[in-house]
């Protein structure tokens, strides 16, 4: 029996994932397990394995943007028939298993895209060949076009405008008036590409034209990470948050991190970076409202400190975490943060990977930043920005001296975190890292 390939929820809140391509093609056998195809998801690109074995019988949609749940391909054994429905094209237009569902309500983020995309592309195509033929007037706010004549936003019954599902949630997050808006669909109706055009240019554009890069400009389309990485720091600007700034003694901590790369020579060697994980991680589970997730109506203390590492990766940034680190030596950190941080920069990034963290570190301290101020990474309720260790002249003892000095700031989300709290988490990571003794 025919098994379907349906496009998998792998992190909490995915709605769709972009197929980047297929490690198989169709007619081929497939073993359970093994790499399938890739999807780029708003985290990450990874192998999806096959949860079936057999011949790919179907590839029912060959790239493009899928929601989760939607039937991708057919594994099933050799010569069975399979009966696809069609439906609306998908990704490169490549055929698609119908789905059901009434079109007026809200439903597949990724199904109405390729519907609105399809109506947008065919309206535009229209208008674009007659204003080619014939002269348009002024048009005043509002006023849309449709092939060579001008339609305004058009309403329903009730005078409720005619928009697509996905055109009205897009236009409610961006806070944008539907009736303000040129539909360029069927009869006028706004489709999702008018209310992102609207959007972009910050004003209603009744004519939807391509704006030519200029000479010498490159212009790049946001990756999946992007998109993400844009989004969720919207996010975060929305939060109300404060900043606590510490400096700290840092000799007796790098006199430790000499000690370590001494004692694991054969092995990975351990950073300041993760003996500021362990540190904090003892500091967490001191303070754990500050391990903590901020959910709307409802903050979540976790027991554990699952912290993620920030690391910069082509075009973008990745958070990977270390789960358990209150319970972990410094030594098995410094494995598992090489370990992560190797298969972010190849790229090679699992959902699982990036799940769950409970605090974030961002050092850009190897950069010879001093200081910053790092976004908060929502949920989360704090996180931690570290810059580099500098030689500094201070008082000892009334006299001058030259120490190692870093420099730590920590965000909160205010909502989760008060700023005494923060404070005393702040003043027991400082304490541990002057006498690192303390938190081992």
């Amino acid at each position: 029996m025919a098994t379907e390939v349906k496009l998998p929820r792998l992190g909490q809140g995915m709605e769709s994932g972009t197929i980047v391509k297929w490690l198989k093609s169709e007619g081929d056998n497939v073993q359970k397990g093994e790499p399938l195809y890739e999807l780029d998801t708003d985290k990450v690109t990874q192998e999806v394995e096959a949860e079936a074995s057999g011949v790919l019988l179907k590839i029912a949609i060959s790239s493009g943007e899928v929601e989760v749940g939607r039937t991708i391909a057919v594994i099933g054994e050799q010569g069975e028939q399979v009966e696809l429905e069609p439906s609306e094209p998908a990704g490169n237009g490549s055929a698609a298993l119908g789905v059901s569902g009434d079109p007026d309500e809200e439903g597949s983020l990724a199904r109405a895209r390729e519907q609105d995309g399809e109506r947008g592309r065919r309206a535009s195509a229209e208008i674009s060949d007659s204003a080619a033929q014939r002269p348009v007037r002024d048009r005043g706010p509002g006023e849309g076009v449709r092939g060579n004549r001008e339609v305004p936003p058009t309403t329903e019954n009730g005078g409720r405008i005619k928009a697509s599902p996905l055109a009205r949630r897009i236009a409610r997050e961006r806070g944008i008036d539907l009736s303000a808006v040129a539909g360029t669909g069927p009869d006028g109706r706004v489709v999702a590409e008018d209310v992102e055009r609207t959007a972009a240019s910050g004003a209603p554009v009744a004519l939807p034209t391509a704006a030519l890069p200029s000479e010498g400009i490159e212009v790049q389309q946001l990756s999946s990470m992007r998109k993400t990485i844009a989004r969720r720091l919207t996010e975060a600007w929305q939060a109300p948050v404060f900043q606590l700034g510490i400096t700290v003694d840092m000799t007796r901590a790098l006199a430790l991190r000499e000690r370590l790369v001494e004692l694991h020579g054969e092995g990975v060697k351990p950073t300041i970076s993760d003996l500021l994980t362990k540190i904090c991680a003892a500091a967490l589970m001191r303070h754990r409202a500050v391990n903590a997730l901020y959910k709307g109506d409802a903050v979540e203390l976790y027991p554990t400190a699952n912290i993620g590492i920030a690391v910069a990766v082509p075009n973008g940034l990745v958070v990977p975490v270390i789960p358990g680190c209150e319970r972990k030596s410094i030594a098995e950190i410094a494995t598992v943060r090489a370990t992560i941080v190797g298969r972010a920069r190849e790229g090679k990034l699992q959902q699982a990977d990036l799940d769950g963290g409970t605090f974030t570190i961002s050092n850009l301290g190897m950069y010879g930043i001093e200081r910053f101020i790092a976004v908060l990474n929502p949920p989360q309720a704090a996180i931690l920005a570290v810059g580099s260790i500098e030689d500094k002249v201070v008082p000892v003892d009334g006299q001058p001296a030259v120490r190692p000095r870093m420099e730590l700031t920590l965000t909160c989300d205010h909502r989760a975190v008060d700023g005494a709290t923060g404070a005393e988490f702040l003043r027991d990571v400082r304490t541990f890292l002057e006498e690192p003794g303390l938190a081992l």
